[in-house]
């Protein structure tokens, strides 16, 4: 496992900051991040937009924020990735320390988990027993043998390929947030995304995908059934993960093709 050296990461920060402040734009009302032009593996241009919201609460409206944060810089053409995080938030796919309760397998399996610099993994019992209620112990005790034994190969990720997406969407439980909420509150990835993201279009107009991003992948749950690009085309855009990390707050990538 790499060392983390906090005194780097500082450092990291404070040049990711000062990055972040450059790309600010404001229009109509709207804090949003240019996050420049990507060009895809078929000559497809993308501009990326990431919309800056406010601290989204559980049960808010999801076709509120998109009318109150997207429809002022959308333009015909125009297609919203939607985080997964806010998409749970909005449905109310949360759980809390109260009423999750590690057993005998999550406290056991827990210690062995990887934990780095990007944040809590399956090292915290809560987590753990989120895994094992959403796949199933057998399901928990293949991927933890399976990633034991590959680890020293250097073969990473296995534990959550096995387990599933919904499982790599395990958000919050978070100690050092920023955010006090995700102290005492995890997020699951929504249920139904294409419903989901087709109730949102037939609401607002705008076609949505819900992706699960982070530095390392780009899972697509589901998009609206007239979305306007293809899966591989959503990859390309999305590479590089516009939305960020941590504490900024876009959980909305808006996305421009140029002709």
């Amino acid at each position: 496992m790499d060392e983390y050296r906090p005194d780097l990461a500082e450092e990291a920060n404070m040049g990711t900051s000062k990055n972040i402040e450059s790309a600010r734009r404001e229009e109509n009302g709207v804090v949003y991040y240019d996050r420049g032009i990507l060009t895809g593996a078929d000559g497809r241009r993308y501009q990326r937009y990431a919309i800056k919201t406010h601290f989204v609460e559980p049960n808010e409206s999801q076709a509120e924020l998109v009318r109150r944060y997207v429809l002022p810089l959308y333009q015909p053409g125009d297609c919203l990735s939607f985080t997964a995080k806010v998409m749970g938030m909005c449905t109310g796919a949360v759980r809390t320390l109260e009423d999750t309760h590690p057993g005998f397998w999550a406290r056991t399996l827990a210690p062995f988990a990887g934990h780095n610099s990007t944040g809590i993994g399956m090292h915290q019992p809560y987590k753990m027993q989120l895994t094992i209620e959403l796949c199933g112990l057998p399901r928990v005790l293949f991927a933890a043998a399976v990633s034991a034994v590959t680890r020293p190969f250097g073969i990473r990720g296995l534990f959550y390929k096995i387990c599933g997406h919904d499982v790599a969407g395990i958000d919050g439980f978070y100690p050092d947030s920023s955010f006090e909420v995700y102290h005492t509150m995890g997020v699951l990835n929504p249920s139904n995304p294409v419903a989901l993201c087709d109730a949102l279009y037939e609401e607002t107009g705008v076609p949505v995908v819900v992706m699960d991003a982070n530095d390392f992948d780009q899972n697509q749950l589901g998009k609206a059934t007239n979305f306007p690009l293809t899966d591989e085309q959503i990859q390309d855009a999305m590479k590089d993960n516009p939305s960020g990390q941590g504490d900024e707050l876009t959980p909305f990538i808006l996305i421009r093709p140029l002709n």
